[in-house]
């Protein structure tokens, strides 16, 4: 489960930077802060 919520948070963040890098920064924000959220080194939110 572990290795699904990490795989889950790379693909967030990376599509989050994507957004923010052809300019729509809110919702790229809002994904960077989600996968940080659901990564195993943040506060899982299904734990």
């Amino acid at each position: 489960m572990g290795f699904i919520l990490w795989l889950v948070a790379v693909v967030l963040v990376v599509t989050g930077i994507v957004r923010v890098v052809r300019g729509d920064l809110a919702v790229g924000v809002i994904l960077i802060v989600v996968g940080l959220l659901v990564g195993p080194g943040g506060v899982s939110i299904l734990t």
